[in-house]
């Protein structure tokens, strides 16, 4: 028996911000800090939430190339400045954002193009229905494992710059004197996905297969389309992570092997 589609209603989101609406009242009587920010939180999530189901409505009924590019540009955008705004060393003028936005076109925006072309095999292959989940669920994850493995790699190798440079005097080519942190910043980089990895089906089950199945898609199709994410996901965080820890590194140092902060960071001293 294939169960019906159960469409929400204003008063049932009501009900559910009834929750959320407690959770800032017992937050203010006990004064822990965090009810302003929960309140304004809340009300982003409903606000951007439902204008970005507005426009994409819009954009899967005229499902024009022009429009889909548009906002795979925006969400692109957005993410690169997303990965500075975490950073607690900021980068250096439009290096850095771009540096951001060339690692995550060649893992985020190349990997789903590959997974419409020969995986999926949409037709045409800019359907809004596949490109724009498929590309958000690639973009955040990889913009998160961007972003831990090059805070981790700037703020250790700042703390441990007088290493470095020992290393450096003794001998060590650049990139084996940063080969260690560069290593923990990889991993740095890649614990949230493995996790995800690890827990998928067992402690957890994921958004978009979770989606799937209360839109009354069979489970077993669900669970193939979530296995594929993983697995896309999974490759682009670790592809743009390398890039961007291996542009990142370079940068780092100038043609003769010296350690130069100060072509990186907006202040290194």
């Amino acid at each position: 028996m294939k169960a019906e589609f159960i469409a929400l209603t204003a008063p049932d989101l009501m009900l559910a911000s009834l929750l959320v609406l407690a959770l800032i009242g017992l937050g203010a009587r006990l004064r822990l800090g965090v009810s302003q920010t929960l309140a304004v939180a809340a009300v982003r999530t409903t606000v951007q939430l439902l204008l970005v189901g507005l426009i994409l409505e819009a954009v899967f009924t005229q499902a024009r190339l022009s429009w889909i590019m548009l906002i795979i540009l925006v969400m692109m955008t957005v993410a690169s400045w997303e990965i500075l705004a975490r950073q607690k060393r900021k980068l250096k003028g439009w290096w850095g954002f771009g540096v951001s936005a060339f690692s995550l076109f060649i893992s985020s925006f190349l990997i789903t193009l590959l997974a419409l072309f020969i995986v999926i095999g949409a037709d045409p292959w800019y359907t809004p229905q596949y490109l724009i989940p498929l590309l958000g669920m690639l973009l955040g994850n990889t913009m998160n494992g961007i972003a831990l493995g090059m805070d981790r790699l700037v703020q250790t190798a700042w703390q441990q710059r007088g290493v470095i440079e020992q290393r450096l005097m003794l001998g060590q080519k650049d990139s084996d004197a940063i080969r260690e942190i560069a290593r923990d910043s990889m991993r740095a980089g890649m614990i949230p996905i493995i996790n995800a990895m690890a827990a998928a089906g067992v402690v957890s089950l994921p958004g978009m297969m979770t989606g799937q199945i209360l839109a009354g898609s069979p489970p077993v199709e669900a669970v193939k389309y979530q296995i594929l994410i993983m697995f896309l996901v999974t490759s682009g965080t670790g592809f743009a992570v390398i890039t961007v820890l291996q542009l990142i590194t370079r940068r780092m140092f100038d043609t003769r092997e010296r350690l130069r902060f100060d072509r990186l960071l907006k202040e290194a001293g």
